[in-house]
């Protein structure tokens, strides 16, 4: 199989695993009604797969799996394991504990997904590896929006299939990456745990620069994709307008898939670093600019800015994950982008807490401000990166 082809089939699974990320939050509101929630599930669900994301990141990255072992089958078993537990959703016993476990369960499982589908790529595409990576967080960008969607084609009460049709989705990803993506021409598999590499990595100041823009990348990502629903809700009960939440979710998520790919195609032309700067600073002033254009009453510019700030938020992710692994060593650059990971996901814990903090005492319109002390830190971060 061409290079291509295998992208194609990285993408595709990589679509279909990660739109169990926010298979619950899609259907939120019945599961609420269900299960007789509290009214924050939305953001103790959501801290739940991400902190298991943490944990699951964490533990990959101790035990070096993504370079000890064949990264297709980790994959595989991730994405089977993750789907079965996602079904434990629709059990009629349920409880907001339970529910937690579920998530949690899965998160660790999705760093079995996301990260080594980056480290697959990676041992395929040494050139042109930010343009693979675009179409990949593409696909992740896709499978995030994509329960959105089944939510706003199935009757409430049918959610159960919101999460059966998700489940399939992961299963088939697994499937077609054990059987279609063997181990790529530039893997070069470790046989031994390093616990030093969580302080090695950091030494070399190129990466040490590049991770802390990762990470203020992330303090804004999934605290906005979280809270998509919450903006689009409030917004039409503030002005009195009705808003397709379900199906305008999706389309200002889904849009950053899109300005993925072109964001990777640019970078080629420009580079890597000054597409990734320019796309932190809109997103960054978009959150400054997120009071003024919720108190609009011309829906169209409050839809046009949501749908922007979903393209821009996204489109620097693959650039700084590219920079990342090409200033980590080939031999751990899996455990190196599994790390960054790990600690970047343990941010969105942080600003999605603090936002549902925010939230009970400050207007949703106002909150979106703190976000933007993300992309000004990361941008301050990478413009010390010396070319």
């Amino acid at each position: 199989m061409n290079s291509k082809r295998i992208l194609t089939v990285i993408v595709f699974a990589q679509f279909c695993c990660t739109s169990l990320w926010f298979a619950s939050n899609a259907v939120i509101n019945p599961i609420i009604e269900s299960f007789g929630l509290p009214g924050n599930a939305l953001s103790i669900l959501t801290s739940a797969i991400q902190l298991g994301f943490i944990t699951g990141t964490l533990l990959f990255a101790i035990f070096n799996v993504a370079d000890r072992f064949p990264p297709s089958k980790v994959f595989f078993v991730c994405a089977f394991l993750a789907a079965i537990l996602n079904l434990g959703i629709t059990l009629p016993q349920n409880t907001l504990f339970s529910l937690f476990g579920l998530r949690f369960s899965i998160g660790i499982l999705l760093a079995g997904i996301y990260p080594i589908g980056m480290k697959i790529a990676s041992d395929y595409f040494e050139a042109g590896l930010g343009k693979s990576l675009s179409f990949l967080v593409g696909a992740l960008v896709l499978g995030t929006a994509f329960p959105h969607i089944i939510s706003n084609t199935i009757d409430a009460a049918l959610w159960k299939q919101v999460i059966i049709y998700t489940s399939l989705l992961a299963t088939l990803g697994g499937v077609l990456m054990l059987f279609l993506v063997p181990n790529g021409p530039y893997r070069i598999a470790s046989s031994s745990i390093k616990l030093s590499l969580f302080a090695t990595i950091f030494k070399s100041t190129k990466f040490r620069q590049t991770a802390f823009g990762y990470f203020g990348h992330m303090w804004e990502l999934y605290t906005f994709w979280a809270f998509v629903p919450v903006i689009l809700s409030y917004y039409s009960n503030s002005q009195n307008i009705p808003i397709n939440v379900s199906l305008w979710s999706f389309v200002i998520i889904a849009s950053g898939s899109l300005a993925c790919v072109f964001g990777g195609y640019i970078s080629e032309r420009t580079s890597t670093k000054s597409t990734t700067l320019v796309a932190l600073a809109l997103s960054g002033f978009c959150c400054l600019l997120s009071p003024l254009i919720l108190s609009t009453s011309s829906v169209i510019v409050v839809m046009v800015f949501l749908i922007f700030w979903g393209m821009v938020v996204i489109i620097d992710s693959p650039l700084l994950s590219t920079m990342v692994a090409k200033n980590a060593s080939a031999k751990t650059r899996g455990t190196a982008l599994t790390i960054v990971n790990c600690i970047g996901y343990s941010l969105t814990i942080l600003s999605i807490q603090l936002l549902a903090l925010l939230s009970q005492h400050i207007s949703i319109k106002y909150i979106f401000v703190i976000l933007s002390i993300g992309p000004i830190l990361g941008v301050i971060s990478l413009l010390k990166i010396k070319n």
